[in-house]
């Protein structure tokens, strides 16, 4: 006789996808709701267990000013920050009837503070959070990057440090077609979290595309990632190198047709895209 364990809880549960106005062509997040009663391991192991780049967990905030609290989890650990998980949360929160104190921005509280996120017409956008870490990145590191990622040191036009929890660093490639050409080495990749940027030719669909690495979460390749567009376009609008608005595409290499929309608006730069519930019901712990 084989004997089950017992479901000690059913959670409402959504998987959303993120930058993409075509469902299943973006960036999927598993949403749990209502999840403070359950123990860090059962949230790891849910984590991998869905097997995508994040899984989240909706719970009540702990600062007056928060709508919600956000735990973020890829199937390699925590994070503290991340841009799509951020979007598809909301929209599951929003979703599901929920208010926010604030009619005109919603702010979740995580790992790495609190996120604003406003509503333009349906379209979410989250304002980038202070990069953790900046500035040029050491000979070596750069050196190893290069060699995983199988270019030629010209190819890289400039880099930097992008780091807003997550641990990036961006290189911005001397075209949109040497960024889609890399084929990486992802075991030469090991202890490094890549975003790579080349600008589209004038007239095209997006103006610049990306992809981004990140071997050691367990995710060799994320299809959309808005944590690195948003440390990019910090260090890119800041630098004068890109205009205050532009679009990305990103997920191209995987089948995917993202679209990440970069707008700043004062001191913040927004980060959106929109937002598709794909699947809903329950998920039992």
């Amino acid at each position: 006789m084989v004997l089950y364990p017992s479901i000690v809880a059913a959670k409402n549960f959504s998987q959303v996808d993120v930058f993409s106005q075509i469902p299943f062509q973006g960036n999927p997040v598993a949403v749990v709701f209502d999840a403070d009663d359950l123990p860090d391991d059962q949230l790891a192991a849910f984590a991998r267990w869905t097997n995508l780049s994040e899984t989240t967990f909706l719970l009540p905030p702990t600062q007056p000013k928060a709508d919600y609290r956000l735990r973020i989890f890829t199937p390699g650990g925590e994070l503290p920050f991340a841009g799509h998980p951020t979007l598809g949360s909301c929209h599951a929160w929003l979703s599901s009837g929920n208010v926010p104190q604030a009619a005109s921005t919603i702010v979740q509280e995580c790992g790495a503070g609190l996120v604003r996120i406003r509503n333009d017409a349906g379209r979410l956008a989250f304002a980038a959070p202070p990069l953790r870490r900046t500035g040029p990145l050491e000979q070596e590191t750069l050196q190893r990057a290069v060699r995983s990622l199988g270019i030629a040191p010209a190819q890289v036009l400039d880099q930097q440090w992008v780091d807003n929890g997550p641990g990036w660093f961006g290189l911005l490639l001397d075209s949109a077609a040497s960024v889609l050409a890399v084929r990486p080495d992802f075991a030469a990749m090991r202890g490094m979290k890549i975003g790579l940027i080349g600008p589209h030719p004038a007239g095209s669909t997006a103006d610049y595309e990306v992809r981004a690495f990140v071997p050691d979460l367990g995710v060799n390749e994320d299809p959309v990632t808005g944590s690195l567009n948003a440390g990019l376009a910090q260090w890119l609008i800041g630098a004068g190198a890109a205009p205050d608005s532009y679009t990305v595409r990103q997920g191209t290499v995987l089948g995917r047709d993202g679209r990440v929309h970069i707008d700043r608006v004062g001191a913040d730069i927004w980060i959106g895209g929109n937002t598709t519930t794909c699947v809903a019901g329950t998920v039992s712990f």
